[in-house]
């Protein structure tokens, strides 16, 4: 199981998988979609293709040198794991609601067709999205200092978090779209988990513990998911959308 999610191939193969159906989806899309699946298929590229390929692509060329710029800061490790995930968490939510407030690029008025809860960045980050992804980095920062989980791994199975997270929200299709959702949400925390200090006393993870740090950030985030759908129990602030459309 370590060898198997420490290997770069397998992340590579998902990202060649990513890219050759985003790149089909996209093509299909332009060529005969409904306006909104059209327009939602775009803001979904455009997402992919600025936080996953750009992005990522920076994350990997850069990696090395943020490394040594976070040792440099004085603080807990943990605590610099948690803002990290946090400051990119933010990033990519800039970007994906940014794509939801070009609809009107993508030939659909705002709110008729969207990949955000609102258009309203604060809202997005306060009230569905980030506010939830921070109990979960805190749960990564618990798990890892118990675990040597591998930059790699943690990347991976964050992924699988985040993929059992939106199949939650959005139902099955979220598993059609598995390799999307494994870099969209494992982009989060492959830098942070790259920047921890390797000496950490941290034991070497069984194969059982692999399955469960998929669910434990779960765990962290459910008080903070309950506490926001009492307070905002809306889950978009878009009116519902016409069939056909």
């Amino acid at each position: 199981m370590r060898n198997w999610l420490t290997s770069g191939k397998l992340i590579t193969a998902i990202g060649a998988w990513l890219l050759l159906s985003t790149t089909a989806v996209v093509a299909i899309a332009l060529i005969g979609a409904r306006p909104r699946t059209r327009a939602e298929i775009l803001m979904g590229g455009g997402l992919v293709l600025l936080w996953v390929f750009c992005g990522g692509f920076l994350m990997r060329l850069a990696r090395d040198r943020i490394r040594e710029v976070v040792a440099a800061i004085r603080l807990d490790w943990r605590v610099k794991f948690v803002l990290f995930a946090t400051l990119l968490a933010l990033i990519e939510e800039a970007i994906a609601t940014g794509m939801t407030n070009l609809a009107p690029l993508f030939g659909v008025p705002v709110g008729a067709a969207y990949i955000t809860a609102s258009a309203n960045y604060l809202k997005v980050i306060g009230l569905h999205s980030v506010v939830v992804f921070v109990p979960m980095f805190i749960g990564w920062a618990f798990l890892l200092g118990r675990l040597d989980f591998s930059p790699n791994a943690v990347f991976l199975l964050f992924g699988l978090t985040g993929v059992t997270s939106e199949a939650s929200l959005s139902g099955w299709q979220a598993f059609a779209e598995i390799g999307m959702w494994i870099f969209i949400y494992g982009l989060m925390v492959y830098l942070p988990a790259y920047c921890i200090p390797g000496e950490r006393a941290a034991s070497r993870p069984r194969w059982w513990q692999y399955g469960i740090a998929v669910f434990v950030p779960v765990l962290f985030a459910i008080p903070v998911a309950v506490v926001i759908g009492i307070l905002h129990p809306a889950r978009v602030d878009f009116p519902p959308i016409p069939p056909g459309t």
